[in-house]
């Protein structure tokens, strides 16, 4: 099939979210890094500075499919949460809760355009493959030695 099936529209609508989210993940991973004190802060700030180039790169790329499109990418940022809890448990769990939103985006993307594009299906599936390693390594570091 061919890009005149998709619902432009909504999956530009779609795509901005996602923009908006993974901009928002970069404020997050930056304010994060910023934040960790402690015996493990040297490999753990790495870690999360690698999240918020991670997301930048995903902002750009979501950013050049509405392009594509030959739509307007927004200049919006989603929503930043600062809980002012900043022991590691408290950051990576609100770490955890981003990036299953960025799933739940990607996931209403692939929804929005299977069997219509392939181009953009691949993304999708690519970010939500992405996105559930991220997940899972969060939840790893969210568990006690031993568990």
């Amino acid at each position: 099939m061919t890009d005149q099936a998709l619902d432009t529209d909504n999956v530009v609508n779609l795509l901005n979210q996602i923009l908006e989210t993974e901009l928002a993940g970069v404020v997050r991973y930056t304010h994060y890094s910023l934040m960790v004190y402690g015996y493990g802060r040297i490999p753990i700030v790495s870690w999360m500075r690698s999240q918020a180039d991670e997301s930048l790169v995903h902002a750009q790329e979501a950013g050049e499919l509405i392009t594509h499109l030959g739509y307007h990418p927004s200049l919006g940022i989603g929503p930043l949460l600062e809980s002012q809890q900043h022991d590691i448990g408290a950051i990576l769990q609100e770490s955890l809760e981003h990036e299953q939103l960025a799933i739940e985006k990607y996931h209403a993307l692939l929804k929005l355009v299977e069997g219509k594009s392939v181009m953009f299906e691949e993304y999708a599936r690519q970010k939500i493959a992405e996105e559930e390693t991220h997940v899972g390594e969060v939840r790893k570091m969210l568990r006690k030695p031993g568990d």
